[in-house]
């Protein structure tokens, strides 16, 4: 069986980082994969052996995702959309693949939703039609409009064999975060949450007894965070904090700091992130689905600021539920400073220390046979 994923990352990265762990799970259970990434390149993001081409990129202008810019930060224009939409669809037909799942369209991307258009009637256009599903997080930006809600479910029913969720049942429902018709409710299935292996605890000390502040890989994203987290290192000089910087610009983001405090080191987002948070005192993070499950799986105590810009929401009802779970506090944007993460680490520090979670993280295997399944079923 041959899968193909489509995913365009416009903030963040972890939608690719999320399409990765699937493509991974893929191979292992002796399928092919194929992923086109639309978005930034990201390098710090394992591949491995799964073959990834690159599209033309588009990102958002920051939490604008009706505006979008290129690699270069210039606004697109139409022909460089239309290079991206036939460029997708000639890798359709080249691959042929049993399976095309695309990574948050038609709930989300309605930015791209021409060249996802195009891409599916294309699919429907092949000798043999793949089974197509949709690769859905575990809670969605609500739609704003109605009208929004409905093109979702039209979309579904015109394309659409499967709505993947990839979470669990018993902790978040897709109806949660957004409405869910009959046409979807027939094709619904949930996953399990997509989590990497868990981590083993490292044989080095690096990052250990420290305060591991990230934000994950997005452009121009933390700031604030950034700046709350150095106020408090001078103010806390008892701990050592470790500050990771993430996205295209860390490099030069990290430059234009000045004045850093002994006790803090700020360096680029690293791989081995996981391993740190098996050490660490604590985390202070963005609350995004892979950071929320890296934490989970971990154990590591945290403070999740979640991402509210633009009038977002995901990231605080994730970081809502998860605040009911020892170990884990939440600290609003607009709360953000120095005392207040000073406060919530003094509060996590009462905490018992939460073992890390092993069930309902293996989504990316479970995505796999279903797929398989799904797939055969159809034929």
């Amino acid at each position: 069986m041959k899968v193909m994923i489509v995913a365009t990352h416009l903030l963040g990265s972890g939608h690719l980082a999320r399409a990765l762990t699937l493509g991974r799970a893929i191979l292992k259970a002796g399928q092919k994969v194929h992923i086109v990434s639309g978005g930034l390149p990201a390098p710090l993001l394992d591949r491995g052996e799964i073959t990834l081409t690159q599209l033309p990129p588009v990102r958002s202008d920051g939490t604008d995702f009706a505006r979008l810019l290129d690699a270069d930060g210039k606004p697109v224009r139409a022909d460089y959309m239309v290079s991206r939409a036939d460029l997708l669809a000639k890798l359709l037909r080249q691959e042929e693949p049993d399976v095309l799942l695309t990574e948050l369209f038609p709930f989300g991307r309605r930015v791209l939703r021409a060249e996802f258009t195009q891409l599916l009637k294309a699919a429907a256009g092949l000798p043999r039609r793949p089974f197509v599903a949709v690769s859905l997080r575990d809670i969605l930006a609500p739609p704003s409009k109605e009208a929004k809600a409905r093109f979702a479910s039209d979309m579904v029913a015109a394309h659409y064999d499967a709505v993947l969720v990839h979470a669990d049942p018993d902790v978040v429902k897709l109806e949660q975060s957004w409405p869910v018709t009959k046409v979807i409710r027939d094709r619904l299935h949930y996953t399990g949450f997509v989590a990497p292996a868990p981590p083993t605890v490292p044989e080095t000390t690096t990052g250990r007894g420290e305060v591991i502040v990230s934000a994950g890989g997005g452009v121009g994203v933390g700031g604030p965070l950034f700046a709350a987290a150095l106020a408090a290192a001078r103010q806390n000089p008892e701990r050592r904090w470790r500050i990771l910087i993430g996205g295209a610009q860390a490099t030069e983001t990290i430059a234009k700091l000045k004045d850093l405090p002994e006790n803090a080191l700020v360096e680029p987002a690293r791989p081995d992130f996981r391993n740190l948070l098996c050490l660490a005192e604590a985390s202070i993070s963005l609350c995004g689905y892979n950071t929320a499950l890296d934490i989970l799986q971990t154990g590591c105590p945290a403070v999740f600021v979640p991402f509210d810009e633009g009038g977002e929401v995901e990231q605080t009802l994730r970081a809502n539920a998860l605040s009911r779970l020892p170990g884990i506090v939440t600290c609003r944007s607009a709360e953000l400073s120095a005392a207040s993460l000073l406060n919530r680490l003094d509060e996590l520090q009462k905490a018992p220390r939460r073992p890390p979670s092993r069930t309902g993280m293996n989504g990316a295997s479970e995505t796999a046979r279903l797929l398989a399944r799904l797939a055969e079923g159809q034929r």
